[in-house]
């Protein structure tokens, strides 16, 4: 539950306003599909023991579309050569409200609750014996399990004035729900609009942000709001002022989508959706619906600055960032074991907990693959191709960084460490997300290594995200985040590419296979296979499938490799052949990442069977043969569309440090950009730069291309 949301627990009187964009599709007629959801959460929330209010808008728009029917269809010809007159207001609310409640009604009932029409005026609430009667009613309805259903009874409205004016006690249906939720004393307004929620400007423009926590001192005077409502007479600026009311008279509000099909549960189980109003919210610090934004420009202005310095002090950079993690490893290592002891306590997963820990000699190798990334080649600004356009004009291709990357983590804090060096080395600046079970290591590591980023360049360079309610926020600043790379789980990188616009790199699973052939040596098949599985399990290039020729079968060297594996203790699953060769249970699933000490094992004819089996069930990531046939391991070389493929080699080398990368971001299973282990390269792009002397293009009349490709050296 996000913080700022805990004073739902303790709602139990609900008032829900329903606007005439939500309850109306764009031609006029009924959404009977966001109608239907609407009642069924409300059906849930009354089964659960909620007090109900709906107030619901629609009356008018419901009306007008059958009087235009009924007057199409009663006019002749001649009559529609008229000009038409607008139909009357009244008589359309008269008409449509009837209609919109037997619908409720309907909808209601089929869901086995019982609902009630309560119509009132702006002059009803002037009478203080209503007031007092309209509370006892409503009572009376909420103790039976009754949802009450409020509409402003336009047809009878004396009120000329269509919007807001000095003497009116409510304008609209969202001033209504604002007056309803004061006088009935309920603890929770939500507004649902045809929106998420109140956003900084209209929410059509790229660069409007989503608001979740409205502060009157900060926000007031500082929105643009959108258009009015397309067929009510609301819109964003009536449920801001409407929200703002209740809010300061002690009655919470949410604005949120009405478009959603559970919305209206999700505010009630405290997540942070929609725009939240609360006379505290100005108490609330930090503030979490300012930040992303500018993390993530902040970032690109140290970016910016970090490109601009020479080689030798972003160099230096690193240098000082190694020594800082020696010197302050002893309360580095506190830190982390504060961690891993509440992980423990908290019941995390072994696998989750061994790559939490930053184990003995852990930052001291840190520390060292730093320093061998400092002195790798200057990555930024190379040439990479040259070639003269015409006589006086040279066009370079340079490399260049990619400008903000957004890294979300799970678990392992030296992927804090790696990837902000990568960071500073390429150029780049850096938001970082890590797990929360890590949350005390990242903090101090963070800490760290931002203090030896000098003030020429800022420690807002790399930005520490703390909030797991921040992360769709930054999903959705697409102008100012270049990459998004996620490491953790399938479900966590799936999610985040479903999320974003912004380009993903990275792998969801590590499905890795050694495929023994009939050729291969088996003291060294035995050897590859028990490091590929042992030497860390957790590891997204651990083995995870062991495929094996069948002619090995039932071989002295295929039974030792067995009983290698059974004597570590690695738990052994086959597919419908090597369960019954060796009476194992079945895997459910090929497709099935252990990161634990198991494993598949299956019984394949050739090595184009294995190479099948790899496309149908492996997720491109490492994948390797051993064999002692050069054609077959060509041919498997050749062949398997992974981002590593090995020969004789276990797939734990599938590593950026050990790639001679320095350190790496993460491993890509993509084929756009970066594949394989991800380090300085893979975090760049390139820039054209053209040096010219006064040439124009002018219809190409005075340029003699030549397209002469220019030695680098040159």
């Amino acid at each position: 539950m996000d913080s700022t949301r805990t004073f739902v627990k303790d709602v139990k009187r609900v008032v829900v306003k329903v606007g005439t964009a939500v309850v109306t599709r764009s031609d006029g007629r009924l959404a009977l599909g966001r109608l239907g959801a609407l009642c069924e959460q409300l059906k849930e929330l009354n089964s659960r023991g909620f007090e109900v209010i709906l107030v619901t808008s629609g009356a008018v728009g419901v009306g007008r579309q059958r009087l235009k029917y009924r007057k199409l269809v009663n006019s002749s010809f001649a009559d529609l050569q008229k000009p038409q007159v607008e139909l009357d207001g009244k008589a359309c609310a008269a008409v449509g409200q009837s209609g919109l409640m037997a619908l409720y009604d309907v909808l209601f009932s089929q869901l086995d609750v019982t609902s009630s029409q309560l119509l009132v005026t702006d002059n009803n609430f002037r009478d203080s014996d209503f007031r007092l009667q309209l509370s006892e009613t409503v009572k009376s309805l909420l103790a039976l399990r009754v949802i009450p259903i409020f509409n402003e009874n336009d047809a009878i409205s004396t009120r000329i004035a269509v919007y807001e004016d000095s003497s009116g006690i409510f304008w609209d249906n969202d001033s209504l729900a604002a007056l309803l939720a004061t006088e009935l004393k309920a603890d929770l307004l939500i507004l649902l609009s045809d929106v998420e929620g109140l956003y900084s400007g209209p929410p059509s423009e790229a660069n409007s942000k989503l608001i979740h926590t409205y502060i009157k001192e900060t926000h007031q005077g500082g929105i643009t709001f959108g258009d009015k409502s397309r067929v009510g007479r609301g819109g964003m600026t009536a449920k801001v002022k409407a929200a703002v009311h209740a809010a300061y008279a002690g009655v919470p509000v949410i604005i949120t989508s009405g478009y959603a099909t559970d919305n209206i549960i999700k505010v009630l189980q405290g997540e942070r959706i929609g725009t939240l109003f609360h006379k505290d919210a100005h108490l609330w610090a930090p503030r979490k619906d300012v930040g992303a934004r500018e993390m993530a420009v902040a970032a690109r202005d140290c970016s910016r600055r970090l490109q601009g310095l020479s080689s030798e002090n972003r160099r230096k950079i690193l240098l000082d960032i190694a020594d800082a993690l020696e010197t302050n490893e002893k309360l580095i290592k506190a830190e982390n074991g504060a961690d891993v002891v509440t992980a423990q306590q908290a019941g995390y997963d072994k696998s989750l907990i061994s790559r939490l820990e930053l184990k003995p000699g852990k930052i001291s190798g840190l520390a060292k693959s730093i320093r061998v990334l400092a002195d790798m080649e200057e990555p930024i600004g190379q040439i990479l191709k040259r070639t003269e356009l015409a006589d006086g004009l040279v066009l370079e291709k340079t490399s260049s960084p990619l400008g903000v990357l957004l890294i979300v983590f799970e678990s392992r804090p030296d992927a804090l460490v790696q990837i902000a060096s990568l960071a500073i080395r390429s150029g780049n600046g850096l938001l970082l997300k890590g797990g929360k079970e890590a949350k005390r290591s990242n903090a101090i590591l963070h800490k760290v290594i931002t203090s030896a980023i000098p003030d020429t360049v800022g420690e807002k360079l790399i930005g520490l995200v703390t909030s797991r309610e921040e992360i769709p926020d930054l999903l959705k600043l697409d102008d100012v985040i270049d990459l998004v790379i996620p490491r953790g789980s399938n479900k966590l990188v799936s999610q985040i590419k479903e999320s974003t616009k912004i380009p993903v790199l990275g792998h969801a699973d590590g499905i890795c296979h050694v495929y023994v052939d009939k050729s291969a040596n088996m003291e060294m098949a035995k050897q590859i296979v028990l490091d590929a599985k042992m030497d860390y399990p957790a590891a997204c290039n651990a083995m995870e499938t062991l495929l094996v020729h069948n002619e090995l079968l039932n071989t002295s060297g295929f039974n030792e490799l067995i009983a290698g594996l059974r004597s570590e203790g690695v738990a052994l699953y086959g597919g419908p052949k090597a369960s019954t060769s060796l009476n194992i249970k079945e895997t459910p699933s090929f497709h099935h990442e252990y990161n634990s000490m198991a494993c598949t094992i299956e019984i394949v004819e050739d090595v184009y069977a294995a190479i099948d089996h790899i496309h149908r069930h492996g997720s491109a990531h490492t994948d390797c043969i051993i064999t002692e046939d050069d054609e077959t391991a060509e041919l498997f070389l050749r062949q398997v569309d992974s981002a590593a493929v090995f020969l004789n080699a276990s797939t734990r080398f599938c590593d950026g440090a050990r790639f001679g990368l320095g350190a790496e971001v993460g491993i890509s299973t993509s084929r756009i950009h970066a594949r394989g282990p991800v380090g300085v390269e893979g975090l760049l792009t390139t820039r054209w730069i053209l040096r010219g002397s006064g040439q124009v293009v002018d219809n190409d009349k005075g340029v003699i291309y030549t397209h002469k490709n220019i030695g680098l050296q040159s």
